[in-house]
């Protein structure tokens, strides 16, 4: 029978954070190039040299992410980087597999190391203390190994994403900013510029309807995961929501994958919803085509330019927002719908099978999380 021992954190690792470089955004800004710059949400940016390089586990220092137990405080680092002081620097004393360490942090309950409340904190000595209780190395890197392989489909299925993203942006560019199927044809001047003969300029509300989402008493929102999970501005990134709610209004907007989602507060930048079926809080809006035959990759890339232009000459008030009058202002090239239609045909071809991986990684992400306690308690026996 294995031997399995129970470890302060600071037994195991050698914290590093003295060598953090905390850089100002001037700084970074004037210092980038191709190495990461490591903050408590992850990769901040690229700069042109580097402190660290090799294999190291970051934990964030402070931040939301500590308050909640569906986001991750940890991950590896591998290669050449620099972190700056919101992120703790772990290395491996010789008898723990960071790997290991990792993901048992990411779904722990660490709430009773972590101080303050307006800005969490997770302190070098309430790091240091945090309890692990650990097999034999060796064991530890058969978990590693086990774990690891699900995380090497799920980033994989990631870079496919990214490359269908590209293809649709692409495709979109093509017909509808270059028109390259329609050179041949004749062409007529517009508010817009110089457009295809039958096309027109007007109102986004030609083709896309928007719904705004609904305000959820904060008094009524859970981690336990309790009814839909509730998508806020915060969670478009990570399509991993920190709240569930069961409260139903009368306009509750249930939010699919691959449904075109905007915040209205400080970033507008639409995205494609890749995570699971929650509901839209409020400040959140939906976009979606107002015929079947839309693609939701014609609206997001429609709607993209218009977004950001308001994100870009709102930039200098203290919080920026978006409203329907804003929306209501959006003037954008109208295509006859049968263009639009083929157009989606093709586009859809690369959602569903975007839709697909982001399925597959969600499966992936929650047998990993269901694994990792069975094999850290013995339940699910290794091989030797």
């Amino acid at each position: 029978m294995e031997e399995w021992k129970e470890y302060k954190l600071g037994e195991l690792v050698d914290l590093l954070d003295y060598k953090r470089v905390p850089l100002s955004s001037s700084q970074r800004a004037s210092r980038k190039g191709s190495f990461r710059y490591f903050g408590a949400q992850g990769v901040i940016d690229y700069i042109d040299d580097f402190i660290f390089d090799g294999q190291y586990l970051l934990i964030a220092e402070d931040g939301e992410n500590l308050k909640s137990r569906n986001q991750p405080i940890a991950q590896i680092v591998n290669g050449k980087f620099w972190v700056n002081n919101h992120a703790h620097i772990l290395q491996s004393k010789g008898f723990c597999d960071l790997k290991v360490i990792c993901y048992l942090l990411n779904i722990s309950d660490i709430g009773g190391y972590i101080t303050g409340s307006a800005q969490p904190k997770l302190s070098q000595s309430n790091l240091k203390a945090i309890n692990i209780k650990l097999p034999p190395l060796k064991t530890q890197e058969k978990i590693a190994s086990i774990l690891s392989s699900l995380d090497d489909k799920i980033v994989l299925n990631r870079k496919i994403n990214e490359n269908l993203e590209q293809q649709a942006q692409a495709l979109f560019k093509s017909w509808f900013i270059d028109f390259e199927p329609f050179k041949d044809g004749k062409f007529v001047d517009s508010e817009l510029g110089m457009i295809p003969e039958g096309w027109k300029v007007g109102s986004i509300y030609k083709y896309v309807k928007v719904i705004y989402g609904a305000p959820y008493k904060s008094s009524l929102f859970n981690e336990d995961m309790e009814g839909s999970p509730l998508i806020r501005i915060r969670d478009l990134k990570t399509y991993a929501p920190q709240f569930y709610t069961s409260e139903l209004l009368p306009n509750t907007e249930f939010v699919e994958m691959g449904d075109v989602i905007a915040g209205m507060d400080a970033e507008f930048s639409p995205c494609l919803w890749l995570g699971q079926k929650g509901v839209l809080n409020q400040r959140c809006c939906k976009f979606i085509g107002i015929d079947s035959c839309i693609s939701n990759y014609y609206v997001l890339y429609l709607l993209k330019p218009e977004l950001e232009f308001v994100q870009f000459y709102k930039t200098g008030t203290t919080v920026s927002h978006l409203g329907k009058s804003d929306i209501d202002k959006f003037q954008v090239i109208i295509p006859p719908l049968e263009i639009v239609s083929n157009f989606s045909r093709i586009a859809d071809s690369y959602l569903e099978k975007k839709k697909s991986l982001a399925h597959e990684i969600l499966r992936l992400s929650t047998l990993r999380d269901t694994l990792l306690p069975k094999l850290m308690s013995g339940e699910i026996k290794i091989e030797s």
